[in-house]
């Protein structure tokens, strides 16, 4: 996991060693001001050497100068590549998401996956920056002093220094218990905003069921969870920050006894005292730059942690033939599948669909319909057998290729936000005007466009919100239009509609299945008596199989289903 955290500074390791670079130039100025104290309080005051001392000092305000602005490029670009690092995370992060498999979306919340995208990366984007540079500065300062003073005296500079040894093992004994701690508050992020995403979405819902104040309650027991992981996690940060507070506490305890024998016994002298004194004020400072960065520190590794959980969960699996346009000679050979283990919902299930046919699959709810049509376009990976179309496993081909081929309405139509153009194009986003009022034409909702003020150019609002249920359908009818692709699912298209707006629609539906291999789930029987061929799909596989009339006159299954 960290080779991959450090992986991220590669494309930009110039700008990031320069921003090291400056950091290593602040180390150094801040080590000149108890090195020039020393040397005017044993050298240039007794020896009265005043033009000197006045120079040192314009030399030590020089210094300065160039440390501000070595502060100001830290500052400005060390932060700008802490923002392209999180760039870079996130534009990987949602590259994998795209191409990770459906199942992932069924386990894992909508708001729980944007809390990786944009909470967890912002802190990683503040780690990212602010943790090399703080270590590198404060190493620089610890090393620096170290050589410094042993040159004075070495017994007395290990005793100093004993104690940086001390506060490393503090650390390292509380980490673990400290990014648990900060990882559970990550977690409660995720499911607060899970929660949020789905009251927000479903505010409709709740109003008009009253119930606003469930949903309030929902929201403060997740509150309430956040706060009790914050508890924790601040808990064991406190511990940390006391225990080196003492720590340092007790350092200047012991350098100011140390300093005040090794004075009184002559082993060193009053100025290498201060300069002692100085030295360990100096530092002290990034040490306690250090404490201040745990719980930065402790945010960016714990959201890290979560991004790579993310990013390191299998994508789809690409097959390698590029497949062009094809017939739609669909084939499931010996298929088995299952959603959770020991619970198959298929098994050596076979079934033969013919090119330019129209299949209407039928049944009770829960037999697999709609599993069907979900295993054609890959959406899920069966566990045997194979599913093959035009005689080619659809393993083998590329997962693009393979969808180009295949357009689904379902009855859960989502429409970005965004313009009625927009979402009708996301068919065929290289699509002329032209095409997509060709499009909307076929799919009947062109004159309702067009009696819009905006026209084409009206908002549809949030997952399509401002338009009717049937307006929305007719908007994904036109999008599958525009991709015309030889194979059509018709996944319970209709039945969210009224009966009028569902007659009116399947007239669209009847056009776009012409001449297409086409798969239709419905509940309503009316709307498959047109269909060539007719399966009554069981929890056992397939039961019957023929045209509307074939089945009626074996009054079995389908016959029952058409008396009820």
């Amino acid at each position: 996991m960290f080779k991959k955290f450090i992986s991220y500074y590669k494309p930009h390791k110039k700008m990031f060693f320069l921003d090291l670079l400056a950091a290593f130039l602040i180390s150094i100025c801040d080590l000149f001001y108890p090195i020039l104290t020393r040397s005017i309080l044993y050298d240039f005051i007794p020896n009265r050497k005043l033009k000197t001392i006045f120079l040192f000092l314009f030399i030590l305000a020089l210094i300065y100068i160039f440390k501000m602005l070595s502060n100001y490029f830290v500052g400005y670009y060390g932060h700008i590549v802490g923002v392209k690092i999180q760039a870079d995370m996130r534009r990987d992060l949602f590259k994998h998401i795209q191409n990770m498999p459906i199942s992932y979306f069924d386990k894992n919340q909508t708001g729980d996956i944007m809390s990786r995208i944009v909470n967890d990366l912002v802190d990683i984007s503040e780690l990212a920056h602010h943790g090399p540079e703080d270590v590198f500065i404060s190493g620089v300062l610890v090393l620096g002093s170290f050589f410094y003073l042993i040159n004075l005296n070495p017994l007395l500079t290990c005793i100093v220094f004993i104690f940086i040894p001390i506060l490393a093992l503090l650390t390292i004994f509380l980490r673990k218990r400290m990014m648990r701690a900060f990882a559970e508050t990550r977690t409660t992020v995720g499911a607060i905003n899970a929660n949020l995403s789905n009251s927000i979405s479903g505010i409709r819902v709740s109003k008009s069921f009253n119930n606003s104040k469930f949903e309030f309650k929902k929201f403060e027991e997740g509150n309430s969870k956040y706060i009790i992981a914050r508890k924790a996690a601040y808990f064991w940060l406190a511990v940390f920050q006391g225990g080196v507070y003492y720590i340092i506490d007790t350092l200047y305890l012991v350098m100011l006894l140390s300093g005040t024998l090794f004075t009184y016994y002559n082993k060193i002298t009053v100025v290498d005292f201060v300069t002692y004194m100085l030295f360990v004020n100096l530092l002290i400072t990034p040490i306690k730059r250090l404490i201040n960065s745990v719980e930065q520190f402790q945010n960016g590794m714990s959201g890290f942690r979560r991004f790579y959980e993310v990013i390191t969960v299998p994508q789809e699996e690409e097959g390698k033939i590029e497949v062009g346009k094809l017939n739609g000679n669909i084939v499931f050979d010996e298929v088995t599948f299952r959603y959770e283990e020991n619970e198959n919902i298929f098994e050596n299930f076979s079934l033969n669909i013919k090119a330019g046919t129209n299949v209407a699959l039928v049944g009770e709810s829960g037999v697999g319909k709609s599993t069907i049509c979900h295993l054609i376009p890959r959406f899920y990976e069966i566990l045997s057998g194979k599913i093959t179309i035009d005689d080619i496993d659809i393993k083998d081909m590329t997962l693009s290729s393979l969808r180009k081929n295949i357009g689904i309405v379902s009855q859960d139509v989502f429409l970005f936000t965004g313009t009625i153009k927009e979402n009708i194009a996301y068919g065929k986003l290289d699509a002329t005007d032209e095409e997509i009022y060709r499009a909307a034409k076929y799919a009947n909702i062109h004159d309702y466009i067009m009696t819009l003020e905006k026209g084409y150019d009206t908002q549809v609002g949030e997952r399509g919100i401002r338009l009717s249920g049937g307006q929305k359908q007719r908007i994904s009818i036109a999008r599958v239009f525009l991709a015309n692709p030889p194979i059509l699912i018709l996944d319970e298209a209709t039945s969210a509609l009224d009966s009028i707006t569902e007659r009116n629609i399947q007239k669209s539906l009847d056009e776009l299945s012409e001449g297409r291999t086409t798969l239709v789930v419905a509940h309503r029987l009316t709307t498959v008596r047109k269909a060539d061929v007719i399966i009554v799909i069981t929890k056992d596989g397939i039961a019957e199989m023929g045209n509307h009339d074939e089945l009626m006159k074996l009054q079995g299954i389908y016959y029952k289903l058409n008396q009820v």
